[in-house]
């Protein structure tokens, strides 16, 4: 290893085995592969790993609806995440799973360690139990109200709208979401590391390896206190048992993030890399996570925090991103926003993506989002008019007039020397994750080589008798610094840059290597390394993505050729029906009820109590205000959940597409339908 090479180990977050990779999730891993590519480019020892996350009872449930076991179900999901990964270009060096043996050593000792150093307590809690399934209920299949803000229908373990952390019990108006029941309390005993063993340790740690603006979420929770971590779960469950503790395994938050230091053992045992240079406490080694803001407490507290306790080395920083909006808004599926990565690779190339999510992504946590027409315009805009371009104009010319020898000088040594000092502020950006930055300063440099280009006019004086040697000339300088910027692209554009490789008759585009110019060098024939984007194949995985959703999505009503239509009424039997427009006044969750909502309806001075099976399309706060229309006399109906005053009619074919009036666009509530 060089002086100045760094060996540097990088991880993802490890995507949940039980569910398909969307857009959304691509942010994360496409930003972390740009940046170990990045590192690979400039000379470094990096290596990126990754897993599936394999463990926990959504998995085992899952599985067991699936009639298969959760280890022919995680085989399944591994390899469809890996297809999708590899269809992106992510680039693993070894990608594993949390249900390994290294995973279940791992685990192991560090538990033990803190175990044995006093950081494990042992206690007798009260737990959420459904009575139904016979079953303590993990976090997340508890729902309820947030005992901090009063956020309805959050899950047991934190708050998507304030970002508390909370135990089930906490939770008010709490139910199961397995069968619906309400919980009971049952008492069993658990483990808990004792994570305020490690605040003084923390709080300096945070303030040097976590990004400022995750800082101030982090000092909210040292000020609430830091609380003892559950670390247990009861059988059944889809992990691994602690060793001294028979019928009790390891939530799947511990062994997760240990599941890093699993997929790099098993890489360094295929390897011959000694996992403890990079792994002990006095290390020089570098270690980054990449990982979603949602889940930064695991990643920059309690992962810390364990590590110090059982001395291992700690991160040198982990890297929070924010999520992906899709035209402005959240992901959708009734418009076809929630886009699967094996559908966009169905319609679209997936350095497209890479290259707008670069343009996009900066160091910080803020939300990005993909605007589909701006995502069309831009690729083509960047890649296609101003990059490719460059190569298109020039390659035919050097192949036609010089057989593809390109000239032995560079007229213009000045344009190309500006382009390789360029190199260092694109670096730079590169290393702090100021992607957006970096291709602004390559487009830079491409719009220049496309004026250069438009001013000397090789194709004019290709027609000009005696000017071969010039239109040479400018052409070299035009194929040097198309050179210089698909290096520079390299880390967004993988396969073009093996395309540029092949058309430019190199070994490789390391960074370093256009600092001398391609002089008297032969190149290849030119072929076309980029198609545009088009609009219709934008549309049509919009509407692929539409069917997708609509083929995993509930069925809420039966279309006609399956539950034909009803006997025949007459208009005397129709007009006995009373229907009114009302205004919802207030709505909330039904606690038990998968689909149903529970709307006051104000009539115009009376209100009325009605269950309305329109969950899918509606959260309870963008219906308050709304219009819609009611059979205002049918007979009140008693239901599990209460009793229903009348029913209300709503437009749409189920799922997400149900539709409620906005109060301009219906008449006043009370007014009679006739």
């Amino acid at each position: 290893m060089s002086e100045n090479q760094r060996k540097i180990l990088v991880t993802s977050a490890l995507p949940y085995a039980n569910g398909p990779i969307h857009l959304g999730h691509l942010v994360e891993y496409i930003q972390t592969d740009i940046w170990v590519r990045f590192q690979k480019q400039r000379g470094h020892q990096c290596t990126y790993v990754c897993a599936d996350d394999a463990h926990g009872t959504p998995i085992m449930l899952k599985a067991d609806q699936m009639g298969i076991s959760p280890q022919v179900l995680i085989d399944q999901v591994s390899q469809e995440h890996q297809r999708d990964f590899s269809g992106f270009m992510v680039g693993f060096d070894n990608y594993y799973s949390t249900h390994s043996e290294e995973n279940k050593h791992f685990a192991s000792l560090i538990y033990t360690r803190l175990r044995d150093k006093g950081h494990i307590a042992r206690k007798t809690i009260t737990q959420a139990y459904d009575p139904e399934k016979e079953m303590f209920l993990p976090d997340r299949f508890v729902k309820g109200d947030c005992p901090k803000c009063g956020a309805q229908d959050q899950y047991g373990d934190s708050c998507e709208k304030c970002g508390a952390t909370y135990s089930p019990v906490e939770l008010k108006n709490a139910y199961s979401a397995v069968s619906g029941a309400k919980p009971i309390e049952k008492e069993s005993e658990h483990y808990f590391f004792k994570l305020g063993d490690f605040e003084d340790f923390l709080r300096n740690w945070v303030d040097n390896h976590v990004q400022a603006q995750m800082i101030h979420k982090l000092n909210e929770w040292f000020e609430s206190g830091l609380q003892n971590w559950d670390i247990s779960r009861d059988a059944p469950y889809w992990g691994f048992e602690i060793p001294d503790a028979p019928g009790k395994f390891f939530y799947v938050w511990l062994d997760a993030p240990i599941g890093y230091m699993a997929s790099f053992k098993n890489w360094c045992e295929k390897n011959g890399v000694d996992f403890d240079e990079y792994w002990n406490e006095s290390s020089d080694t570098e270690l980054y996570h990449f990982i979603g803001k949602d889940i930064a407490y695991f990643h920059t507290l309690f992962w810390p925090a364990m590590l110090e306790g059982a001395g291992f080395r700690k991160p040198n920083g982990v890297f929070c991103h924010g999520f992906l909006t899709v035209d402005g808004q959240k992901m959708s599926k009734s418009r076809g926003t929630f886009i699967m990565a094996e559908t966009y690779l169905n319609h679209l190339r997936p350095e497209y993506l890479r290259y707008y999510f670069a343009a996009k992504l900066g160091s910080g946590i803020d939300d990005i989002d993909l605007n589909l027409e701006d995502f069309r315009l831009r690729v083509n805009a960047d890649l296609v008019n101003k990059v490719v371009n460059i190569a298109s104009r020039c390659a035919g010319f050097i192949k036609k007039l010089s057989d593809g020898q390109l000239s032995d000088t560079l007229v213009n040594a000045e344009l190309y020397q500006e382009a390789v000092e360029a190199g260092d502020a694109i670096a730079a950006a590169y290393e702090s994750r100021e992607y957006s930055k970096a291709m602004r300063e390559i487009m830079a440099i491409a719009d220049k080589a496309n004026q250069f280009i438009d001013t000397a006019e090789p194709w004019v004086l290709a027609k000009q008798e005696g000017k071969e040697q010039e239109v040479q000339d400018c052409c070299s300088i035009g194929i040097n610094l198309f050179r210089v910027i698909c290096t520079y692209l390299a880390p967004v554009l993988p396969q073009v840059a093996e395309d540029v490789k092949a058309f430019l008759n190199l070994e490789t585009l390391n960074w370093d290597d256009i600092k001398s110019p391609l002089l008297d060098h032969r190149i290849n024939k030119f072929k076309p390394l980029m198609q545009r984007v088009e609009e219709d194949k934008v549309n049509a995985m919009i509407e692929d993505s539409k069917a997708t959703m609509a083929s995993t999505a509930p069925v809420i009503s039966t279309p006609l050729t399956e539950e034909p239509i009803a006997d025949t009424i007459n208009f005397d039997e129709f007009a006995k029906v009373d229907l009114r427009v009302v205004k919802i006044a207030a709505a909330e969750h039904v606690k038990g009820a998968d689909k149903l909502l529970q709307l006051t309806l104000d009539l115009g001075g009376e209100t009325r109590n009605v269950f309305a099976g329109i969950k899918s399309a509606y959260a309870p706060e963008e219906l308050v205000g709304k219009h819609t229309v009611m059979v205002a006399n049918l007979a009140p109906r008693k239901m599990k959940f209460g009793v229903s005053e009348g029913m209300v009619l709503a437009a749409g074919p189920g799922g997400e597409d149900i539709w409620i009036l906005e109060p301009h666009e219906g008449a006043q509530p009370g007014m009679r339908i006739k």
